[in-house]
């Protein structure tokens, strides 16, 4: 990741309690739901944002034609209205 990034920052703790931090590259929506595109060295992870008595959560998607669907409808969106450099 650069450090000289402006992009928010999140911690996601994994099922066996193992911390990676993140890039938001993105947070959309898609019918009725919320998704949040993140970035480390390693790639991205597409992951969906939760919410549980006011509070947001990231849960992992595991369905992997709902994630390719997904990420090349929001490829679609962000090809017919790119953000401004």
């Amino acid at each position: 990741m650069d450090q000289d990034s402006i992009r928010d920052l999140v911690t996601v703790v994994d099922e066996n309690g193992i911390q990676r931090q993140y890039e938001v590259e993105a947070l959309f929506e898609m019918k009725d739901d919320s998704f949040a595109l993140l970035r480390d060295r390693e790639g991205t992870v597409l992951m969906k944002v939760e919410e549980k008595g006011g509070e947001q959560y990231l849960v992992g998607l595991n369905n992997d034609i709902e994630k390719t669907n997904l990420l090349d409808a929001y490829q679609i969106a962000v090809d017919a209205a790119p953000a401004e450099e």
